[in-house]
């Protein structure tokens, strides 16, 4: 199982303290010395809304090209796409909400309009060899509609798979879902998909933990033919548009939980640990994650 460390970027933005350039990319390289190896390092969004994301450019200068390490950039529309080809990004990652309200609120456009973007921005992004992905904000919930009909998250799915999507994330920002609802839906998605052609097109599963579902959420989603998780050192994070909206799953319980569970994910559990030592020092305060606090089982000797 692919775990999509999101702390640089979905993590940090919801944070209070902004941290360095230097900081964030010691963050990131700690995350790749971990054994991740597909980050969510950074966003091109407006930095008068987001300014924890404002050194986007520079954290990309900074860090080292590597081949075996794909750091992806969030953007909304083109011309964040335009800054993260000029900065080097490979993969691309736009957001798409299923929600009116909602999508009014964080991007301050229409469901529809989000979807448009990203077919536009897909489009110019297979043109420059840039691979696009696609996460569905509020698919199983929105904070102020209330229920989202699992046809609307069907329907926008397969728009984006026929727009170019490489992958598609089921996002649950509010961390309303409970696994029955992944299940439901993960699977809903998978045989449009299929009955469209689309067979073996990725989905990814973004899970917070708001009413502390989030980690069986993430089981149920591997359950349902998920290849990718995302999740955030320490589970810090949350949505700044999204009330009462807390942070992701933590990346080192959810790689303790998958490992105890016999799926291997490549990672290094105590280098994540370690990791999130660090950035409660860096941030300057406790994170919610447990596996840091708890310590591993069995215990590995100093």
């Amino acid at each position: 199982m692919e775990i999509v460390e999101v702390a640089p970027r979905d993590g940090l933005q919801s944070e209070d303290v902004v941290l360095s350039t230097e900081a964030k990319v010691e963050l990131i390289m700690r995350a790749v010395g971990a054994g991740v190896r597909r980050l969510e390092a950074v966003s091109f969004v407006n930095p008068k809304r987001v300014p924890q994301m404002a050194d986007a450019e520079a954290v990309m200068a900074a860090l080292p090209s590597r081949d075996d390490v794909t750091f992806i950039g969030l953007v909304l529309n083109r011309r964040g796409f335009q800054r993260a080809v000029e900065a080097g990004i490979l993969e691309i990652n736009v957001v798409a909400v299923a929600t009116d309200t909602f999508a009014t609120r964080n991007q301050g456009v229409t469901s529809e309009e989000t979807l448009v973007t990203f077919e536009d921005v897909a489009a110019a992004a297979l043109d420059a060899g840039v691979r696009p992905t696609m996460t569905l904000t509020a698919s199983f919930g929105c904070p102020y509609e209330g229920e989202v009909p699992v046809a609307r998250v069907v329907e926008m799915a397969r728009r984006a798979a026929a727009g170019g999507a490489a992958e598609i994330a089921l996002a649950d920002s509010i961390g309303v879902a409970a696994p029955v609802d992944v299940t439901r839906r993960f699977a809903a998605v998978r045989a449009a998909l299929d009955g469209d052609g689309h067979h073996g097109l990725p989905l990814r599963g973004h899970f917070h933990n708001t009413r502390n579902t989030g980690l069986a959420n993430a089981w149920a989603a591997y359950e349902a033919g998920a290849v990718a998780l995302d999740a955030s050192l320490g589970g810090i994070g949350g949505c700044p548009f999204a009330p009462n909206a807390t942070g992701n799953i933590p990346t080192e319980d959810l790689a303790y939980l998958l490992a105890r569970s016999g799926v291997a994910t490549g990672l290094d559990l105590v280098r994540l640990t370690d990791a999130v030592v660090w950035l409660e020092v860096a941030l300057g305060k406790s994170v919610p994650g447990l596996l840091a606090k708890a310590g591993l089982f069995p215990l590995v000797a100093s």
